[in-house]
C-alpha cells in the first residue's frame, strides 16, 4: 500500500496534478541556508577551530600494538606523554580491535625513542610492538596546498562543463552556489563535531561535490526541457516551469539519495565500529554528510537560485505577464497545448537549445 502510494505520488508530481511550491518559497530556503552557513562558519571557531590531522599539521605518531582483549585505556598514553613532554596535549585514538595511536608535536629522534619505550612499558608490551613515524610541517603544508588546488580545479572544470552543456552561465552559477553550500556545511559538521580532517576526508569532500553536481545536472536537464520556449508558450510562468521540473525529479532524487546512503552507512559502521579503520571512517563520514546535504541543496538551493537569476529577462517577463493576464481573464493557461516545432530534415544548422536557459 505504501509502495503504491509513493508510486502514485511520483506520477502526480510528474504530471503536475500535485506540486510542492519549492521555487515559490525560495526566501525561506535562502534564510535556512544562510543560517546553516553562518553556524557552519562560526561554530567551529567558537568551539576551538578545526581538528586537522597530522598529515596537515605535521608531528610525530606512535602506534602501540596490544594483544586482543588487553586494556586500551587512552588515559595511560596521555599520562605517559605528559610525563615525558610536560605541557603537551597528545591526541590518543583507538585503532582497530587492539591498537592505540598517539599523536604529538614533532619530536627529536631521542625524544621519540624515549617516548616509545615508556609507552611499551606502560602497556606491558615489548619495544617491537611500538612503531613510530613523523611527518614534517613542510610536507603537511604541501598536502594542504595540493588539496586546495584540487578543489579549485574541480570547481573551474565543473563550471565550464555546466555552462557548455546547458548553453547558459546562469545554470552553471546556480550549480556552483549549491556546491559551495554543500562544501561549507560538510566542513562545518566536521568542525562542530570535532572529527579530524584528514586527506581521506578531503577525498570524501571532492567525491560528494561530484555526487551533488550529478544530481543537479539531472534536475537541471528536466528544468531545461520544461522551460523551452515551445513548452512554456504562455502556459506557465518561468518559476512554475522550474518548480514543475523539480517536482518531476523529486522522488527520483530522494530514492537515489537513499540508495546511495545505505552502502555508505554500512561502510561507516564497519570502518568505525568494527574495524576501527580511520581511512574508511573519514571517507564514509564525508560521503554520508555530503549526500544528505547535496540532495537538499539540489532541490532547495540550485533550482530556486536558477529561477531567481533568470526571472528579470525580457522574454521571461513577457511570458509571465501573458500568463498572469490570461488567468485574470479566467483562461486556463495549462489547457493550452505546447507548440510543436517542425524543422526541415535538411536543416542541420538549427540548435534546438539555442534559445533555452
Amino acid at each position: 500500500m505504501a509502495k503504491q502510494s509513493l508510486s502514485q505520488l511520483g506520477n502526480d508530481l510528474y504530471s503536475g496534478k500535485k506540486s510542492f511550491n519549492i521555487v515559490g518559497r525560495r526566501k525561506l530556503w535562502y534564510l535556512i541556508a544562510l543560517g546553516l552557513i553562518v553556524v557552519a562558519l562560526v561554530g567551529p571557531f567558537i568551539r576551538g577551530g578545526y581538528q586537522l590531522g597530522i598529515e596537515f599539521t605535521g608531528g610525530s605518531q606512535f602506534q602501540v600494538h596490544l594483544p586482543e582483549g588487553a586494556d586500551r585505556d587512552p588515559a595511560v598514553a596521555t599520562e605517559v606523554v605528559q610525563q615525558q613532554l610536560p605541557g603537551t596535549e597528545p591526541r590518543v585514538l583507538l585503532v582497530g580491535a587492539s591498537d592505540i595511536q598517539v599523536q604529538t608535536e614533532q619530536l627529536e629522534p631521542s625524544q621519540s625513542i624515549a617516548l616509545a619505550d615508556e609507552l611499551a612499558a606502560a602497556y606491558g608490551v615489548t619495544n617491537d610492538e611500538v612503531t613510530s613515524s613523523f611527518i614534517g610541517a613542510v610536507w603537511g603544508q604541501d598536502v594542504t596546498r595540493q588539496a586546495l588546488i584540487a578543489l579549485v580545479v574541480f570547481l573551474i572544470f565543473a563550471a565550464i562543463v555546466m555552462a557548455v552543456y546547458f548553453r547558459t552561465w546562469k545554470m552553471s552559477l546556480a550549480a556552483l552556489i549549491a556546491l559551495g553550500h554543500d562544501l561549507v556545511l560538510t566542513a562545518g559538521v566536521y568542525g562542530l563535531s570535532g572529527f579530524e580532517i584528514t586527506p581521506a576526508a578531503v577525498i570524501g569532500f571532492l567525491t560528494i561535490l561530484g555526487y551533488s553536481l550529478y544530481d543537479t545536472v539531472v534536475v537541471f536537464d528536466k528544468i531545461r526541457e520544461n522551460t523551452a520556449p515551445e513548452e512554456m508558450n504562455g502556459r506557465r510562468t518561468f518559476a512554475e516551469a522550474v518548480n514543475l521540473g523539480v517536482n518531476q525529479t523529486l522522488v527520483r532524487s530522494i530514492n537515489t539519495s537513499v540508495v546511495a546512503l545505505l552502502p555508505v552507512a554500512s561502510i561507516l559502521f564497519i570502518g568505525a565500529a568494527v574495524l576501527g579503520a580511520g581511512t574508511l571512517r573519514d571517507i564514509a563520514l564525508a560521503l554520508f554528510i555530503g549526500i544528505l546535504v547535496g540532495a537538499y541543496s539540489t532541490i532547495f538551493i540550485a533550482a530556486p537560485v536558477y529561477s531567481h537569476l533568470r526571472e528579470r529577462e525580457s522574454a521571461i517577463v513577457e511570458n509571465d505577464d501573458e500568463v498572469r493576464k490570461a488567468r485574470e481573464r479566467g483562461v486556463d493557461t495549462l489547457a493550452r497545448k505546447p507548440r510543436r516545432v517542425v524543422k526541415k530534415k535538411t536543416d542541420t544548422s538549427v540548435d534546438p537549445y539555442a534559445n533555452v536557459g
